[in-house]
């Protein structure tokens, strides 16, 4: 296939390219303030969250990453780095579900680990401290548990109750061996 180049005011545009050469600018996610080049995966996380955020740029968060949003819930409203405990801690504490397990609102939690991911791969992107990835894997684990309560396990091996809990053990590994057993003792708790 042959493109056509047009010079306008110098800038050239390539009429007829496909979306994969358009300008980084122009599709780029407003939660993405750095020039890090993203894990295939990441990016691909940015792709499908673009929709359900939307960032305050006048409010700032880790690693310069503007304040995002998910539904009701903003990055500000659930920020782990300015709760004055440890990350683990927090995501015990802030993302704690209650019983019966199948009663907890699936949509919140989404909309928790929705600005989470986004805010984690702004800082990614700005080539920023990754200390997020504890409460984020924590709320992935969260919603694998309610999914697995309310009826529908997730089936893919990356996203179940054992393989999350495994993530969350992995990545607080710094943290008390008491936080590291509650994590253990929810893993157990599926209804």
């Amino acid at each position: 296939m042959k493109f056509s180049p047009v010079i306008l005011l110098g800038a050239t545009v390539v009429l007829g390219a496909p979306a994969s050469l358009l300008s980084e600018r122009q599709t780029r996610a407003c939660f993405i303030v750095g020039s890090e080049v993203l894990p295939a995966e990441v990016a691909n996380i940015v792709t499908d969250l673009q929709p359900r955020i939307t960032c305050d740029p006048t409010q700032r968060t880790l690693s310069g990453v503007p304040d995002v949003s998910s539904g009701d819930v903003s990055f500000s409203s659930i920020n782990f780095a300015t709760s004055g405990q440890s990350a683990l801690e927090f995501a015990l504490d802030r993302f704690a579900t209650r019983t019966p397990l199948a009663s907890n609102d699936l949509a919140t939690f989404q909309s928790q680990l929705d600005v989470y991911l986004a805010t984690e791969a702004g800082i990614r992107s700005a080539g920023g401290n990754l200390a997020i990835k504890v409460p984020k894997f924590f709320l992935e684990f969260q919603i694998s548990r309610i999914q697995t309560a309310q009826g529908n396990p997730p089936t893919a091996p990356g996203l179940q109750v054992d393989h999350k809990m495994g993530k969350v053990l992995k990545n607080a590994g710094s943290e008390s061996q008491a936080l590291l057993d509650q994590v253990a003792a929810l893993g157990k708790v599926l209804s």
